[in-house]
């Protein structure tokens, strides 16, 4: 087959103890997952799950003992971190049930929701979509893969972000509003899921802006950490 450019490379991210790599098909994001993340943000309560998503090639690669370089975005003069527990698909399907979500789980990494807020509130006001705020280039770092075996017990897996040392984020896995497998019931009602996708879980509260210079490390208990500087493009 012949195309009138050479194709896209596949974006994929590294797994734990393998050579073979994760290919990333969809990159799906929870919004205000975390109860207190959703008060700081003007909201309460246990809302039904919303979903916004990232192009597959927002991927930033974050390597094991490497700190990555994160690009500060253009027209934005307000960027957010968000610490986020990342689910790797391995097994694709339509209208998953939550007691069987696990069977379609690869596994779990770190993650970061990288926002431009500014924008992203403008599109609110205005009523149109959130794209420019949430899914610009290098929005999604993430680090390795962990297998789901190797995880250990994820659901109270501790999560935090440090800035310059600072922490900013911390909290539980076990305290999101929608776990893990309800997630992926309601995102497979709406979405064929894939194998190859990753689902952003959301975000604890404690966001906060971030400017050139900073260095952030992000970690979840049995998944390791990772750690990025941001720099002016």
């Amino acid at each position: 087959m012949s195309y009138v450019f050479e194709p896209a490379p596949i974006v994929s991210v590294p797994v734990l103890g393998r050579t073979a790599r994760f290919p990333v098909h969809r990159i799906y994001c929870v919004g205000r997952n975390y109860e207190d993340h959703a008060k700081e943000m003007g909201h309460s309560g246990r809302e039904a799950p919303f979903f916004f998503m990232k192009p597959f090639d927002a991927v930033l690669l974050v390597n094991p003992g490497e700190t990555a370089r994160l690009p500060y975005p253009s027209l934005t003069h307000n960027l957010h971190h968000e610490i986020e527990l990342v689910v790797a698909i391995g097994t694709g399907g339509k209208n998953i049930k939550a007691v069987d979500a696990a069977q379609h789980i690869f596994g779990y990494a770190v993650g970061l929701d990288m926002t431009r807020r500014d924008l992203q509130n403008e599109m609110k006001k205005q009523g149109r979509p959130w794209c420019i705020g949430k899914g610009f280039d290098a929005s999604a770092p993430i680090g390795p893969i962990t297998p789901a075996a190797k995880a250990g017990d994820i659901a109270q897996a501790e999560i935090y972000l440090q800035v310059n040392g600072q922490e900013r984020q911390r909290s539980q896995v076990s305290k999101l509003i929608w776990n893990v497998a309800e997630v992926i019931e309601q995102l497979s009602a709406a979405w064929t899921l894939q194998a190859g996708d990753l689902i952003y879980t959301g975000t604890p509260e404690g966001v906060g802006a971030v400017v050139a210079g900073d260095t952030l490390q992000g970690a979840i208990t049995g998944l390791g950490s990772i750690m990025l500087t941001v720099e002016v493009q």
